[in-house]
């Protein structure tokens, strides 16, 4: 059992990895790649939505994926609602390479969305995957 566990931890440390060098390139090389900009600004937020959901798969490590879902989608709506409210400092940190991708830098219930799908196709991958 503790195997299995670890082997399940092993492949959604690496689904993560992947998610975010695949999300930092799209963020990086899109543009200079000719991407529409729907694919790179939403593309990003699809893949930020899976990484949200392999980052908590691999810290919880149950297997109650809708849970696990479930709990991503409260976090990736939190995050997009937390861009409505401005300080000094946060605004500040958003116009950072680091805050503008933790924390993004506009509201836009578009970027729920997009979270919704990328977490939804990373729980479809973790359940294939799993079989």
């Amino acid at each position: 059992m503790q195997l299995q566990l670890t082997r399940r931890r092993a492949g959604l440390l690496l689904a993560l990895l992947l998610t975010i060098v695949c999300g930092l390139a799209l963020r990086r090389f899109g543009y200079a790649a000719h991407l529409p900009f729907a694919i790179v600004k939403y593309g990003g937020s699809i893949l930020w939505g899976a990484m949200v959901y392999w980052l908590l798969a691999v810290l919880f490590g149950s297997p109650h994926r809708f849970r696990i879902a479930s709990a991503a989608v409260t976090i990736a709506v939190l995050v997009e609602l937390f861009r409505l409210w401005h300080t000094p400092a946060l605004d500040a940190f958003r116009l950072t390479a680091a805050g503008a991708l933790l924390l993004g830098r506009v509201f836009s219930p578009w970027n729920i969305l997009a979270y919704v799908v990328g977490i939804v196709a990373a729980l479809a991958m973790d359940r294939a995957l799993s079989r």
